[in-house]
């Protein structure tokens, strides 16, 4: 039952060939720019640089208070307050984004640089700077960064003394400007005096990016205090801001491209396959014997095209296949019918004849006919399983030499006074081509026999073989009356009807050359007819020439 074809809507649909490609061509690009958003070595280094920056700040500060704002009391340093608070505000200053406190050896507060004495002694605290608000864009990057960052392991990575670690945990340990420090605290801080203590990175709730590092105060190698600066790194959140919304628009850059290469190749590709789907689908449905495939397919130089053509001449040896069967079936009932039409005509007579010898003449019209029948359904069954035989059938070297040397000898055995004779022209090996040996000698004896029966009585047949580069040519030549130009191509057709002079009607079903070039063609071989000819130009009698493939 024919498969109708393909409906219109399907196209509109996507094909899964264009989001194979989507994904394979977005897949790089989406692994590099996820890779480059990672970022984390990039961004230790910052930090790196932006905590050995702020470690030598803090190192100036300790010296400087170490030497202006401590005081020798009985053989030891004592840090004196009054003179520390002013001079840590002016050494801070500078720079507006950081914040310096001052702890004395218990990890008490002695001075903080946001802390300002007010009007009347109060106390007046100034925070610092809120954090730059960000646009839509950069908060957008920023929190699908942060998005992708949770799916990711992260780990510390040391820098200057130890580890660097950027802790978002509200209970982490760290040297914060809050008044309560706490017993860990001031242990921090007592470590720090023996030799200072790790940085430490964290971000805050508000997304501030917060760098604190501690450093000690001494004066005659004896510790009078701890300095401790928080410093915010905006820097370094600008710095990977920037690269990540670089990175995001080549990103987008890149998809954009490869949607529209993708898109390009699947119409390239997939359109035209459905193009051929189509076509096939119509094929099936009877709709056209040829022209199913579009011409633009047909004229393409690349694949498609290849597959266009071959789609198109497959679908041509197909329907030749179909009007072949047709007329082979229509051949095939003219033929039986011309015999049938014959027993059934005697028959009809034998019933109303009386006399014995008119009856034994008709019942052995009878007897011919069934004979005629026999061999004509014999050749039709032959014929129609060739085809199938030689694709099932493995080839294999064949020696044709000694083929036709049993065929000579045969010959000679069995032939009578008055027959041609045959001789034999050729090596006595070497003649190997690639074949079915059965098939082969079915197609040397039709040749032969043809000859034989055109020959005149005590006529010569030749029968000549040679190899020609990468074919193995083997020639029946006899001298009978020839062959009607006219009829040289159509001699192969079923049931060829030209018979020799003299031989009795039903002899030949008219199927052994058509045999005989399924046969050649199917091995991969050519067979032809021709007329030979004298020196004045008159044909002296037939040739038919196989070229076999040599193995």
């Amino acid at each position: 039952m024919p498969t109708a074809p393909p409906r219109p809507g399907f196209r509109a649909r996507v094909s899964p060939l264009l989001k194979r490609i989507l994904l394979l061509n977005a897949l790089p690009p989406a692994l590099l720019a996820a890779a480059l958003l990672y970022l984390d070595q990039y961004q230790n280094g910052l930090l790196a640089a932006e905590v050995n920056a702020l470690r030598t700040q803090a190192r100036i500060y300790a010296g400087a208070i170490a030497e202006a704002a401590v005081r020798v009391q009985d053989d030891r340093p004592v840090l004196v307050p009054e003179s520390a608070r002013p001079l840590l505000r002016r050494l801070v200053e500078p720079s507006p984004n950081t914040q310096a406190r001052l702890f004395d050896n218990t990890g008490l507060v002695v001075a903080d640089s946001r802390v300002r004495d007010g009007p009347g002694g109060a106390v007046a605290t100034e925070p610092l700077p809120p954090p730059e608000p960000r646009g839509a864009l950069a908060g957008s990057v920023v929190g699908l960064y942060e998005k992708l960052l949770s799916a990711f392991p992260r780990s510390g990575t040391n820098i200057g003394t130890g580890p660097v670690v950027v802790d978002q945990t509200p209970d982490a340990p760290s040297f914060d400007w809050q008044p309560d420090l706490g017993p860990d605290r001031r242990e921090e801080l007592r470590l720090a005096l023996e030799g200072g203590v790790a940085p430490y990175v964290r971000r805050t709730a508000e997304g501030r990016l917060l760098i604190s590092v501690a450093e000690p105060a001494r004066r005659a190698n004896q510790g009078v205090g701890i300095v401790l600066l928080t410093r915010e790194a905006r820097d370094v959140d600008q710095r990977l801001m920037e690269i990540r919304v670089s990175v995001l628009l080549l990103f987008l850059i890149s998809l954009v491209l490869t949607v529209a290469l993708s898109v390009y190749l699947a119409r390239t590709l997939a359109a035209p396959i459905l193009e051929l789907a189509r076509a096939a689908g119509r094929m099936r449905a009877g709709e056209g014997r040829t022209g199913s495939v579009p011409p633009a397919l047909l004229a393409r130089e690349d694949e498609i095209g290849v597959l266009a053509r071959d789609l198109q001449d497959a679908a041509t040896a197909l329907w030749a296949r179909v009007d072949s069967n047709e007329r082979f079936a229509a051949d095939v009932a003219h033929e039986l019918k011309n015999p049938l039409t014959s027993v059934r005509s005697a028959i009809e007579t034998l019933r109303r004849i009386e006399k014995p010898e008119q009856r034994l003449r008709l019942l052995a019209i009878i007897a011919e006919d069934a004979v005629r029948m026999d061999r004509l359904i014999s050749d039709i069954a032959d014929s129609s399983r060739v085809d199938a035989e030689l694709s099932r059938t493995a080839v294999e070297p064949v020696d044709l030499a000694p083929i036709l040397a049993a065929l000579a000898e045969l010959n000679a055995a069995t032939m009578d006074d008055d027959d041609p004779s045959v001789e034999l022209e050729a090596p006595p090996e070497g003649l190997v081509v690639r074949g079915v040996e059965g098939r082969v000698v079915q197609v040397l004896r039709n040749l032969l026999g043809n000859a034989v029966s055109f020959s005149p009585a005590n006529g010569k047949v030749w029968l000549r073989a040679k190899q020609t580069g990468a074919v193995v040519e083997v020639s029946v030549e006899d001298e009978g009356p020839g062959i009607p130009e006219a009829n040289l191509e159509s001699i192969f057709d079923r049931f060829y009807s030209e018979r020799p002079r003299g031989e009795r009607f039903g002899q030949h079903s008219g199927l052994g050359l058509s045999i005989s070039r399924q046969i050649v063609e199917g091995l991969g071989g050519r067979i032809g007819a021709e007329n030979r000819r004298d020196a004045s130009g008159k044909v002296v009698g037939a040739r038919f020439v196989v070229r076999l493939p040599a193995a």
